[in-house]
């Protein structure tokens, strides 16, 4: 007898239905799985088949033959447990259901428990643009799939669950669509703008970089606040909107990295350790992941210690800052991660960091700074928008009874200046000034013979690139779009320019 039911395996962070055929004929005892099945698909036969009987249903000895189709597609995942175990009972006649329409996922237990799987939001997402509109899932999945309207989705526990829902035995209720908006709500941040002392300097480039999507570097010596600095970035950041925690909570889902709500619901704020290979930073492996500047998608990647990281490691970074997507190719295709996100780096003047303080000695030779700071390249440099010096705090400052500026009020500003942002480039394909390419700057970003003047002047002394010359422009954009501002002024160019001032030769 043969039966066939739908299941789904991933590529990349897009579904792609599979028809899990099974044929029960009085052949020699075997158990065949064929289609291109990895590891994890062929180990399920043995799971199956402890959990058909561990729940109470025979096993059929009988020749078996499984076929996931379409047949020239890697499948890979243990969530075609829960088909194959179904498209089982129903060739054998154990049990008699109608299963057309509806999309089976979930991994089996040896008791016959339904586990959770990762990657159910992007696979259902797929689904539903496919047509489809009924689907069974892990109940540890449920809060996953509850944020996705105009579907019916089913939480089992077990097989036995399963089974007895579809043969109508038993009423399942849908999963219940939950609300974003009240998730959102109970999310909140560990670190607020008013925490940090002093430093209005650095607060005011992280304003400007958020408010226009730029790339920031911190630079100077140890203990001055640049990591606490760079955590409060997220808290500035405008909230994400239903379709942002769609984009974001795929990626993570496909990781397995969500917790209970099921959904991102605040932006991420990745900090990979210094020692990441290209693979943990940029995707890949031989089943391609996404890798960490994927995961910050939407957020912040925070380089901390930025010359630490080994140069291959960095320089794979140049093409996601450019073009806001990183494409993962190896001998099994290709994959495309959005990767849409603000890089933050910090670093010290020195290996000791004390070159330049006031009150402490630097140890290290000019030679030993040099190589330092040449561990950075001048290209990626480029890529990087503003570039703050971060000074000590004085004691005073740090014991201050003022009240600092909070992360809310900074946020109002940042909101205000997207919205123009929002207006100016409603008919782009973009939505910040930090996106903006040639033709959008000639458009946007007309300059006066004075602002032309300063950045003539600017771009000789510091001795700038084109890339540096555009990316002083769309700050100064920004900054004018702070003051809600329509044309860029002499004190914007000036103010942009001042975000230059590092000197990977100033020794």
């Amino acid at each position: 007898m043969l039966s066939a039911i739908t299941g789904f395996t991933l590529s990349g962070l897009e579904g792609v239905a599979v028809e899990i055929q099974t044929d029960i004929n009085k052949g020699l005892v075997a158990f065949d799985m064929v289609g291109l099945p990895d590891a994890a698909v062929k180990e399920s036969k043995e799971r199956v088949r402890a959990a058909i009987k561990n729940s109470a249903f025979p096993f059929p000895v009988s020749k078996i033959t499984i076929n996931l189709a379409p047949a020239d597609i890697k499948k890979e995942g243990s969530h075609f447990d829960l088909p194959i175990a179904v498209s089982i009972l129903i060739a054998c006649g154990r049990i008699t259901a109608r299963t057309d329409g509806t999309v089976f996922l979930g991994e089996l237990g040896l008791d016959g428990s339904v586990r959770a799987v990762a990657g159910i939001l992007p696979i259902l997402i797929s689904a539903k643009a496919k047509g489809f509109s009924r689907f069974i899932v892990p109940a540890a999945n449920a809060n996953e799939a509850s944020y996705i309207s105009g579907i019916k989705v089913y939480a089992v526990s077990s097989l036995t669950e399963c089974v007895n829902f579809i043969t109508g035995a038993t009423e399942l209720k849908p999963v219940e669509e939950r609300d974003f908006e009240s998730v959102k709500k109970t999310r909140s941040y560990n670190c607020d703008f008013s925490l940090v002392k002093g430093q209005k300097v650095a607060k005011r480039a992280l304003e400007i970089a958020v408010a226009g999507g730029h790339n920031v570097l911190l630079f100077g010596p140890p203990g001055t606040g640049k990591t606490m600095l760079a955590r409060c970035i997220p808290t500035i950041m405008p909230d994400m909107t239903f379709e942002e925690a769609l984009e974001v909570t795929k990626i993570h889902s496909v990781a397995g990295e969500l917790s209970e709500d099921g959904i991102v619901s605040l932006r991420p704020f990745r900090t990979p350790h210094h020692t990441a290979t290209v693979v943990s930073l940029c995707g890949g492996g031989n089943k391609i992941r996404a890798g960490e500047v994927a995961k910050a998608h939407k957020g912040v990647l925070f380089l901390d210690e930025l010359p630490e990281y080994s140069r291959q490691a960095l320089e794979a970074l140049r093409q996601p800052l450019e073009d806001r997507v990183i494409t993962v190719t190896r001998a099994g295709g290709a994959v495309t991660f959005p990767a849409d996100f603000i890089l933050c780096a910090s670093m010290n003047p020195c290996p000791c960091g004390n070159y330049g303080s006031a009150t402490q000695t630097c140890t290290c030779t000019p030679a030993q700074i040099r190589r330092y700071r040449s561990k950075v390249s001048g290209p990626l440099l480029d890529r990087i928008d503003l570039q703050v010096e971060v000074d000590g705090v004085s004691y005073d400052d740090l014991s201050s009874k003022v009240e600092e500026e909070s992360s809310a009020a900074v946020k109002e500003r940042v909101e205000r200046a997207r919205a123009v942002q929002r207006v100016r480039f409603a008919d782009e394909q973009i939505s910040v000034n930090a996106n903006m390419g040639e033709k959008q700057i000639k458009k946007y970003c007309a300059l006066s013979e004075e602002c032309d003047s300063i950045l003539r002047e600017a771009f000789e002394s510091l001795k700038l690139s084109a890339r540096a010359r555009s990316r002083i422009i769309k700050v100064a954009r920004t900054i004018a779009d702070l003051d809600l501002s329509e044309e860029i002024k002499p004190e914007h160019v000036l103010e942009a320019a001042s975000y230059r001032s590092y000197d990977p030769d100033a020794v």
